[in-house]
């Protein structure tokens, strides 16, 4: 199981939060981003919920980390979908 970690962090934390996450053991990669949060990183676990106490006792905890949001990968079959789309599309009544 995989997820992304969005962090937000206090104002010039960045580079300290980044050192403090890279030597977490699930942590696949982090890397500083623009935008409404300052860093994002990747974590590889057994379960989502092995992922969710990593985040809560390892990452929350990192001095300078203020908000956390966890996005798990999904990983959806597209060759799947496009086929329920197609067959969906099909059964509609033609003009």
């Amino acid at each position: 199981m995989e997820a992304y970690v969005l962090i937000q962090t206090e104002i010039g934390q960045v580079a300290s939060v980044l050192a403090e996450l890279r030597k977490l053991p699930l942590v696949v990669r982090a890397d500083d981003v623009t935008g409404p949060y300052d860093i994002i990183a990747l974590l590889e676990g057994e379960t989502l919920e092995d992922i969710g106490r990593h985040v809560v006792e390892g990452v929350q905890v990192i001095d300078g980390v203020t908000r956390t949001l966890t996005c798990p990968l999904g990983h959806l079959r597209l060759d799947a979908y496009h086929s329920v789309r197609t067959q969906r599309a099909s059964e509609r009544p033609q003009p």
